[in-house]
């Protein structure tokens, strides 16, 4: 072994894990977005720690409770999240395929569970499960599990969309079944997300749009019922539309008006890391659904841009990478997966700045929550797992001959190398 093995095999720990995480990158040929999906997705979830520790950090001290709490115990999710998410985005494609039936299977007895003593109410909703001290919320990992689920059946039927019946069955029953374990808990925000799954998927499955029409009108109907059948729900929605008090008993526009208030006080650059005057017990659970009013406060309008624009980027890149491949599951994942990430994101901004009632939807990375940041980050697992450069090369280059003969850095024989990704090693 020369002196310059040696030194490589003796560096430091951290530049050891530096190294790994090149290797995790080095197949991506010129241009790939798959660093910067990956740099976007870090800065959020950076962005997301800084916010929930100061956010949350005033009705810690409030309660008697340590003002660090919240903020490890989310930032130990972090972490694990962003393991899964590389884990996932090492695996085949064809294994990510494999997957849709057991975790839609998992999601349905987790979700079923939480109406069983192991399921506990939070602010009204029932929707999670308590096991030995950990909490977590089903719903969370049902939208991945639902994803990947669907684009394996849309996939294997695509010769047969056509019929109604194909593109609506198993699709349409498991997806309703779903929405209505899920509503039974009264989460109606996770619902009308569980929604949009639904109907992304379809879509980008090539689903013809007089069914997919139908499906959304339906799903449409639905969710004015639900919130027509609470009487919490149709308060928020007049107080939205000023025909209620912002400051009444029950508070329906209470949270809405602050988190206004906390927005206009930022100004351009707002009043500084920290210094948020709502968090201070006007904004219930501030460092949740309300924390990019929080941001707003504290980082001003540019600090709210910034994170506008990170979300912007991370689309543009997701849909500009998986719009090199002509593989059917890997288009209606990726697809599907951001969609989710952005639309819940343009729900709780639109939320916050009162475009829209208050639903109660977190803001993905940013807002304080285990389950939906290790499932958001799980989504940008997949997302890279199908967009990797093997997943946008023909088939008979990525056999395992013409595998060993890449690392060897031999054409395979018998294989017409794709010129841009040829000589990649």
């Amino acid at each position: 072994m020369d002196t310059g093995q040696k030194q490589r095999g003796t560096g430091r720990p951290g530049r050891r894990g530096l190294a790994k995480l090149a290797v995790w990158l080095e197949d991506d040929p010129p241009g790939s977005l798959r660093p910067l999906i990956l740099a976007v997705v870090l800065t959020l979830s950076a962005i997301g720690l800084v916010e929930v520790a100061s956010a949350s950090s005033v009705e810690s001290i409030a309660a008697g409770n340590n003002p660090y709490d919240l903020p490890l115990k989310q930032a130990m999710w972090t972490v694990a999240g962003v393991v899964i998410m590389l884990v996932l985005a090492r695996m085949p494609v064809r294994r990510i395929r494999w997957l849709g039936w057991p975790l839609l299977i998992g999601s349905l007895v987790a979700l079923v569970l939480v109406f069983t003593p192991l399921g506990m109410s939070v602010n009204g909703n029932r929707n999670w499960l308590s096991v030995g001290g950990f909490t977590a919320q089903p719903s969370e990992f049902a939208k991945l599990a639902l994803i990947v689920w669907a684009a394996a059946i849309l996939d294997r039927k695509q010769a047969l969309l056509g019929k109604w019946k194909h593109a609506v069955v198993p699709l349409g029953p498991a997806g309703g079944l779903i929405m209505l374990i899920v509503a039974l808990g009264h989460d109606l925000g996770t619902t009308m997300i569980i929604m949009m799954i639904v109907a992304a998927t379809m879509f980008y499955g090539g689903v013809r749009m007089k069914v997919f029409s139908v499906a959304g009108l339906i799903c449409v109907v639905a969710a004015l019922l639900l919130a027509a059948t609470s009487g919490n729900r149709m308060g928020r929605i007049f107080s939205w539309l000023g025909m209620g008090s912002d400051e009444d008993a029950q508070g329906m526009g209470y949270q809405a008006q602050h988190g206004a208030y906390a927005l206009a006080s930022g100004g351009w650059f707002g009043v500084g890391l920290g210094q948020s005057r709502q968090k201070w017990n006007w904004i219930p659970e501030a460092h949740n659904d309300f924390i990019f009013s929080i941001l707003g406060e504290e980082l001003g309008l540019a600090g709210s841009l910034l994170v506008l624009g990170l979300f912007a980027i991370l689309a543009i890149a997701v849909f500009k990478t998986i719009a090199r491949t002509t593989d059917t599951f890997s288009r209606i994942v990726a697809c599907s997966v951001i969609t989710w990430i952005l639309g819940q994101a343009f729900i709780n901004i639109a939320m916050v700045s009162g475009l829209l009632p208050v639903i109660g939807v977190p803001l993905p990375f940013i807002s304080y929550g285990g389950s939906a940041m290790v499932s958001s980050l799980a989504g940008i697992g997949v997302i890279l797992a199908v967009t990797r450069p093997e997943g946008l090369i023909p088939e008979p280059v990525r056999s395992r001959g013409a595998s060993r003969f890449r690392a060897k850095g031999r054409p395979s024989p018998g294989v017409k190398q794709v010129p841009e990704y040829a000589n990649q090693r």
